[in-house]
C-alpha cells in the first residue's frame, strides 16, 4: 500500500514561529517541528511549504489535485481576508484541514472569522503546534 502524501502548507509569518510572540507560537521553529512530524508519521509522505505570498498559496492549492492525498493548511493572516484562497480550496477535490496554532476566537475581533473554514474538511485551532499532529492523524 502506498503511503498517503500530505502537504503542510503554511502562510505568511509562519516562518517566524519560534521567534515571533513565543507566548502564542512557542519557542520551537516550524522547520525543527517538521523534522519531529516526519519521525512521528513515517506512514505518511510529508512535504512542507511556507510562503508569505497569497498568490503562491493559491497556485500551490490549484496544482495539487493529483499529487497529494490531503493538505494541512495554516493560511495565517490570509485566513481572515482571502477569498482567493477560499476559492482555490473550494475548487480542489483534496481534503484540506485548516490549522491555527493559536485559538483565533480568543484573539483580536478581526481574527474571529475564517473565510476558509466553510470550505475545509475540518478546522483545528488553539492547540499550539500539536494541531498539525491532530490534522495528520485525521488523514490516517
Amino acid at each position: 500500500m502506498n503511503a498517503k502524501q500530505i502537504l503542510i502548507l503554511n502562510g505568511p509569518n509562519l516562518n517566524l514561529v519560534g521567534k515571533r510572540e513565543p507566548e502564542t507560537y512557542g519557542v520551537k521553529s516550524f522547520k525543527d517541528y517538521y523534522v519531529d512530524l516526519e519521525q512521528k508519521f513515517p506512514q505518511l509522505r510529508l512535504n512542507y511549504l511556507q510562503t508569505n505570498y497569497e498568490g503562491e498559496l493559491v497556485t500551490q492549492i490549484q496544482n495539487l489535485n493529483n499529487k497529494y492525498s490531503g493538505i494541512v493548511l495554516n493560511a495565517g493572516g490570509y485566513t481572515h481576508t482571502s477569498v482567493a484562497i477560499r476559492d482555490a480550496i473550494k475548487s480542489t477535490n483534496i481534503p484540506v484541514i485548516e490549522v491555527h496554532i493559536s485559538n483565533i476566537s480568543n484573539r483580536e475581533s478581526f481574527r474571529h472569522e475564517s473565510l476558509i473554514s466553510p470550505v475545509c474538511s475540518g478546522s483545528i485551532l488553539g492547540f499550539g503546534l500539536k494541531g498539525y499532529e491532530l490534522a495528520l492523524n485525521w488523514f490516517i
